[in-house]
C-alpha cells in the first residue's frame, strides 16, 4: 500500500496522529534520503511541527531545493501556526514568510446541469 493511499485513508478516518507520522516520514525521507530540502524549508517544518505536534502533518512540497511546505491542521490551530511562523521564521532565516490558508474541496468532477444543457 502506497504512502499516499495510507495518508488518504488516515485523513478520511480522522486519524491525525497517524497522518502526522506519515507526513513526518515522507519529509524525513526527502531531507535525509534524497537530500532535497534546504535550511529554510527545514526551519519552517520545525516551526509548524512545534505548534501542531501530532494534531496534523507538515512536509515540504514540490521538487525540492527550496519552495514551500504544506501543513494539514485543524481549523483551531491555523491562527497559532500562522502566529508562530510570523514570529519566528524571519528571525531564523532572514526571509519574509508568505502564508496561504486554504480549505480542501471535492476537487474536479462531473457536474450535471439540470436545465437540459449538458
Amino acid at each position: 500500500m502506497s504512502v499516499l493511499y495510507k495518508r488518504l485513508r488516515r485523513l478520511k478516518q480522522g486519524d491525525l496522529t497517524k497522518l502526522s507520522e506519515l507526513m513526518a516520514q515522507s519529509y524525513i525521507s526527502m531531507r535525509d534520503d534524497f537530500e532535497i530540502t534546504v535550511n529554510e524549508v527545514d526551519t519552517l517544518v520545525e516551526i509548524v511541527k512545534s505548534v501542531i505536534g501530532s494534531q496534523g502533518g507538515v512536509r515540504m512540497t514540490g521538487g525540492g531545493f527550496g519552495g514551500c511546505v504544506v501543513a494539514l491542521v485543524t481549523p483551531d490551530l491555523v491562527a497559532k501556526v500562522t502566529q508562530a511562523v510570523e514570529a519566528q521564521y524571519k528571525t531564523q532565516t532572514g526571509l519574509k514568510e508568505t502564508i496561504y490558508v486554504c480549505s480542501a474541496s471535492q476537487g474536479a468532477g462531473y457536474l450535471e446541469i439540470t436545465n437540459g444543457i449538458k
